[in-house]
């Protein structure tokens, strides 16, 4: 090493009270030596050092390093990316936290000022270029309040509903005086209602035929959408045709908190809501995907990093701006799907299979691919445009606890492979390394409400393709589908799946917009799993729903089996057990199992401040 730089390095460290602490401030410079009194300004910057301190073994690090970020708001035009070469070890962690009584916020958001009276109640800004580029984005924050992309419902009760649906010729039809407002609309989305999940799907053209409509939309969701079986657009006998909204255009733009970006203006339309003023409004707007990867490989893989009081806000996701989106279930998108020969069965006693998917995967906020012992320790994950936080690959190990994941637009918290994207869904998923599977995963008393409330058909929690995950404690409110999902692939066939928990989870206000729902859902062979003592009740009831019977507070669907279902409180029996297959076991489930079961699910005492 070049003589100058290891003297530097060692000025900076007999300038330190402790050569294991790094801070970092929103004030600070990466240019300083990053002391209480000198912070370093990025997180990135803090990393780095903390990596130099690890590889040239300088100081004394047996206790691990600790990166104090100062509380403030640090934007970023990237996601942090930490390595391999970033991990700490099990008695030498990297610590990434909030320094005590402060809070330090990852915000991928750009502050919009400028505010100008426009039209009627209406007002307008520029919105600026991001890193050197127009800037689109899906969602609109004023003063920590999420608005909502100019729709034309208010009540979703007062959705219209598809007449009818025509898969060869790639058209919807629906009624007339519902597409009216949008006919010239340059880039309005529908939002349709579909069973289990809501596909967005952007309008290319509008054809009337009197009193009915034609509806086509751009590729390629267009194609995936009429090609794919499940879920489909319902056309019913007894009025419970599919429901829709229509949204993205300034013509729809016509109540309190709503909004509409011009993307060939950069303007931004806001109708202000009741005591807002503009002129001093707090306004953002999400400028990226994700704020944090956490990426390693198999054989080097991250490890040993924990995140401590740390907030993550202001993401977006853009692929249905740009593709659309048409899930298959739990927000996970097909990029191919198409009916096959119903007469076609599968192996080990599965039932019969009529079609073929492959899927994509939503972008998360923070994401951890190859990364051992990754832990989130009283963070908050709020004001999200995709997936909270998401164990996507290759994890082993790590500890969600005491967090807050509130406002989101999909999922809360994913965790497994919900099938590669070579790999057609269908099949089990069993791969031959099996460091590839996340596992020894805990979820526990964390607080979840008010997520996936843009894509409806996602969950607080879902596992998929895991092994010895624990989720429990876990408290689940204001959801649009159901709580926790565990397990994926349809079919009974063993593969990776085993020792999963799903306990003592208390799950309510559930089904807020879908139906075929439960407050816990299971899919897949997963053997010596459990759902024990959790607690489900108070499950909504949306009049749009495809089936108003079809809803359950416990499920067990296609392929599961060796799953013990045992002493969870239910305020009724209504179950479902569809396609399962053997060993598992149903037990004392229902209103009769005692309250000491309901009064102890859900978060423990020393976490229920999140709720506040």
């Amino acid at each position: 090493m070049n003589k100058s730089i290891y003297m530097l390095l060692l000025l900076i460290l007999s300038t330190r009270v402790s050569a294991a602490d790094i801070w970092i401030s929103p004030k600070g410079s990466d240019l300083a030596a990053g002391t209480r009194e000198a912070p370093k300004q990025t997180l990135t910057a803090a990393l780095r050092q903390a990596r130099e301190l690890r590889r040239l073994q300088l100081g004394n690090l047996k206790g691990g390093i600790t990166i104090y970020m100062q509380g403030g708001n640090y934007s970023l035009y990237e996601p942090v990316f930490i390595r391999p070469e970033d991990s700490g070890t099990a008695d030498s962690p990297t610590v990434i936290r909030s320094v005590e009584g402060q809070q330090a916020v990852l915000s991928g958001g750009v502050r919009i000022s400028g505010w100008k009276k426009s039209k009627g109640n209406l007002w307008v800004a520029d919105v600026p270029t991001f890193n050197g580029y127009p800037l689109d984005f899906r969602q609109l924050w004023i003063n920590g309040s999420k608005a909502v992309r100019a729709r034309d419902v208010v009540d979703f009760e007062q959705m219209a509903r598809i007449i009818n649906n025509d898969p060869v010729k790639q058209i919807l039809w629906v009624p007339t005086k519902a597409v009216a407002k949008i006919r010239k609309a340059p880039f309005a989305e529908m939002v349709l209602h579909e069973m289990w999940c809501v596909a967005n799907l952007r309008i290319q053209s509008i054809e009337v035929h009197g009193d009915s409509a034609a509806v086509r939309f751009h590729n390629p969701e267009s194609r995936i959408q009429f090609e794919h079986p499940w879920p489909r657009p319902m056309v019913t006998t007894d009025g419970h045709n599919s429901a829709f909204y229509l949204t993205n255009a300034i013509e729809l733009l016509d109540v309190p908190g709503e909004w509409y970006h011009d993307i060939r203006a950069n303007k931004l339309y806001y109708y202000p809501r009741k005591g807002e003023v503009m002129t001093s409004a707090e306004t953002v707007v999400p400028a990226i995907e994700t704020l944090v990867q956490v990426e390693g490989t198999l054989d080097r893989p991250v490890q040993y990093i924990i995140f401590k009081n740390v907030a993550f806000r202001h993401t977006t996701w853009m692929r249905p701006s740009l593709k659309g989106h048409v899930p298959l279930q739990a927000g996970m998108y097909l990029t191919d799907g198409y009916q096959i020969d119903p007469k076609i069965v599968r192996n080990y006693n599965n039932h019969k299979l009529d079609n073929q998917g492959w899927l994509g995967r939503p972008t998360g906020t923070v994401q951890i691919s190859g990364g051992n012992y990754i832990n989130f320790n009283g963070c908050n994950f709020e004001e999200l445009g995709s997936t909270g936080l998401d164990y996507v690959y290759g994890a082993q190990g790590g500890k969600v606890e005491g967090c807050l994941f509130r406002d989101i637009a999909g999922n809360g918290l994913l965790v497994g492979s919900f099938s590669p994207a070579s790999l057609e869904t269908h099949l089990p998923y069993d791969p031959a390394d099996r460091r590839e599977v996340c596992s020894h995963q805990t979820i526990a008393n964390n607080y979840f409400t008010d997520v996936a409330n843009e894509d409806w058909g996602c969950l607080a929690i879902c596992a998929g393709y895991v092994s010895d995950i624990n989720i429990e404690h876990n408290e689940i409110c204001e959801v649009p589908y159901s709580g926790i999902s565990l397990g994926w692939g349809w079919t009974q066939t063993v593969n990776c799946m085993r020792n999963n928990r799903v306990h003592a989870n208390l799950i309510y206000h559930y089904a807020k917009h879908m139906y075929d729902v439960a407050g816990i859902y299971t899919l897949g062979s997963q053997p010596k799993s459990f759902v024990t003592e959790n607690c489900v009740h108070s499950i909504y009831k949306p009049g749009y729903a495809h089936d108003p019977n079809h809803w359950f507070y416990l499920y067990t669907d296609e392929g599961s089996s060796f799953i013990a279902v045992k002493d969870n409180w239910t305020e009724g029996e209504k179950f479902l057990k569809n396609a399962n297959g053997p060993g598992n076991e149903w037990e004392n489930n229902g209103p009769m199992v005692n309250d000491s079961i309901k009064n102890r699910a859900g978060l423990l005492p020393e976490f229920v401040y999140l709720k506040h």
